[in-house]
Formats: structure tokens, C-alpha cells, sequence
């Protein structure tokens, strides 16, 4: 709300240079406003009394804007990867999934890790859990395990993140 628009009895005043001027009408912070050549905007609305501030309101609404677009600009999305075995699994074939889960958590992603149960393989599945073990030990370095293996249907899932 700027100006004319606020219509609460008294506001907490701030004046152009940052200085407190105190608890006043809202007709003597317009006037002082005026006489300054600048606008009376609410910048606390829920605070009582209101806190306005005498700015200029163009260049208060640019930066507020601007900081705005900042802040989105440093946020990150935090992806999941997935990350799909079988139970008879070679071992250069493990290791080159592991790298693969070594360059996304270091990427700042989670991993998820999988190993697929087809046909009669899930006969076997007591036998298969060491691989996601084996796989969750040799990332430990720069990972940390946030869900243990659990049965889902078919598959054998498990999450890791980056270690903080």
C-alpha cells in the first residue's frame, strides 16, 4: 500500500535516510512524505502499529524485484537419479554404475538405487541384497545411506545423499 491507500489511525514512521521518527498519524507521515517529494509505502502491515517508510516508490519497488530474482537465482533444485542393477551383475558393470552415483551425489543430487527382480530371479533375492550393501559401502566416502534397502514389488530400492 503506498500513499493515499493506507488507512490505519497511526504507523510506525521511517524516514528516507533509514532514521526512526517514531509513532504519528497517518496523515502527518503523508504530509512528511510530501514535503520530502517521495511516498509513503507500508512495509510492515502486520506489525502494530504499521511500519511505513518514506521512499521513492518506483526505485523501492525495482530493488524489491530485484532481490527477489536473486534469491531464485541461488536456489537448487535437488534431483533424484536413478540408478538400475540386475542380481547377476559383473563387476565392471558395478563399477561403473558406482562412478555414475559418485558424479551425481557429487552434483549435490540423491541417488536412487535399484536392483530389478525379472522372472525367476526373485526366488534369489535374499542372495542379491549384499550388491546394494557392496554398493552403499564403496560410496560411504562421500555418501550417506537415507533409506535402507526395502522390498518394493519387483525391485529392491535404496536412497543415498551427500554426506554434509
Amino acid at each position: 500500500m503506498i500513499n493515499e491507500q493506507i488507512r490505519d489511525r497511526e504507523v510506525r514512521l521511517i524516514g528516507a535516510d533509514g532514521a526512526q521518527l517514531g509513532i504519528m498519524s497517518s496523515r502527518e507521515a503523508m504530509r512528511l512524505a510530501e514535503e520530502a517529494g517521495l511516498d509513503l509505502v507500508k512495509i510492515a502491515p502486520t506489525a502494530k502499529p504499521p511500519v511505513c517508510k518514506i521512499v521513492d516508490y518506483g526505485k523501492f519497488k525495482y530493488e524489491q524485484v530485484r532481490k527477489e530474482k536473486e534469491a531464485r537465482k541461488k536456489q537448487r533444485t535437488i534431483e533424484i537419479k536413478e540408478i538400475r542393477l540386475s542380481p547377476n551383475i559383473d563387476t565392471n558393470d558395478l563399477n561403473t554404475k558406482i562412478n555414475a552415483a559418485r558424479k551425481f551425489l557429487s552434483k549435490g543430487d540423491k541417488v536412487k538405487v535399484t536392483l530389478r527382480f525379472r522372472g525367476r530371479e526373485i526366488a534369489h533375492m535374499n542372495s542379491s541384497k549384499h550388491i546394494l550393501d557392496d554398493f552403499a559401502k564403496s560410496v560411504s566416502d562421500i555418501a550417506v545411506m537415507e533409506k535402507a534397502p526395502k522390498m518394493e514389488g519387483r525391485s529392491m530400492t535404496m536412497f543415498l545423499t551427500e554426506k554434509r
